[in-house]
């Protein structure tokens, strides 16, 4: 059984420990409200640029914009994959790293040749160490991303998919479900993914359309047909560009939302295994000092009768 003064040094250590997660605990709640209207106040934005994209490209010439055209074999691939600078977030940049590591494997088995962007510390590392070296590396952003970044990166898949580079786009990241939850997402970017934004997120009706009670209620049988000015190739090109940017950036700020609720969630729960385990230690000391006084005693009394005889 340990002494008391071993039981009182791991006390400290635990309470010490419990601070820090504590103090990580609260700076993270004090970031995610910032965060999350950020992702929120950007959702409406990208919805209506994608059912635009997908509205207006049912009307367009085939040949009218390269990107939104399939091509007839992949050979190579592009995938984004989206984490943390930071750890201590549970399980957060786990399960995207693992997740793109099974499809990277998957494509490859397929012979498909697999490209990686990494945004974020710990993907960077994670792709090098298994001798994967990213085409693109961006760390330092995870929390706070910017639109350049968001910019460059389909700038990049854009350009590759226009003239042959790649094939495809698979986007990989967590959206911020709400404050306690994140969900893993797959995205498929290029080819253009035809269903609507809110089903490729998972969102709930609500969340999904802040305009539709302004729109028109049947779409579908609306006379007439789409004009473009100055030419279609003109529109599909500007729509498709902000369509690229606006799905990179929007996954990006999503993801930097989901990091903070998912480091509050696990200093949170930290913090009460710190409590749990303080309560414990506390309860051990008390009967280790118990036990050590009544053997004292017992020698005192025991003493004191050999005295006596």
């Amino acid at each position: 059984m340990p002494n008391l003064h071993d039981i009182e040094r791991r006390i400290s250590s635990v309470s010490s420990t419990k601070q820090i997660t504590r103090t990580m605990e609260m700076v993270a709640a004090a970031k995610i409200r910032r965060a999350t209207e950020r992702a929120e106040n950007a959702l409406p934005w990208a919805n209506v640029i994608s059912n635009m994209l997908i509205s207006t490209a049912k009307y367009a010439p085939l040949d009218s914009e390269p990107l939104l055209v399939e091509h007839d074999e992949v050979k190579k691939l592009v995938v984004v994959v989206v984490t943390s600078d930071r750890g201590l977030a549970g399980g957060f940049n786990t399960n995207v790293l693992r997740h793109a590591e099974k499809v990277i494997k998957e494509k490859q088995r397929q012979g498909i040749e697999v490209e990686v962007i990494a945004c974020g510390k710990k993907a960077i590392s994670y792709f090098n160490y298994r001798n994967i070296k990213p085409v693109f590396e961006f760390r330092d952003l995870s929390a706070d991303p910017t639109y350049e970044e968001a910019a460059e990166i389909s700038q990049y898949v854009g350009d590759g998919y226009h003239y042959g580079r790649n094939d495809g786009v698979i986007l990989i990241f967590n959206h911020a479900k709400n404050n306690a939850e994140q969900v893993l997402v797959e995205q498929q970017v290029l080819p253009v993914d035809m269903r609507p934004y809110a089903e490729v997120l998972g969102l709930t009706p609500k969340e999904e359309d802040v305009f539709e009670y302004f729109q028109e209620k049947d779409l579908e049988s609306l006379p007439g047909d789409i004009d473009f000015e100055p030419d279609a190739g003109t529109v599909m090109f500007e729509l498709m560009k902000a369509y690229l940017r606006n799905t990179f950036y929007y996954a990006l700020i999503d993801s930097a939302a989901a990091e903070q609720g998912a480091r509050r969630t696990a200093m949170k729960s930290a913090t009460d295994n710190a409590n749990e385990m303080v309560e414990t230690l506390t309860r051990l000391y008390n009967r280790v000092r118990q036990g050590a006084i009544t053997t004292e005693i017992t020698e005192i009394v025991g003493g004191a009768a050999a005295l006596e005889e």
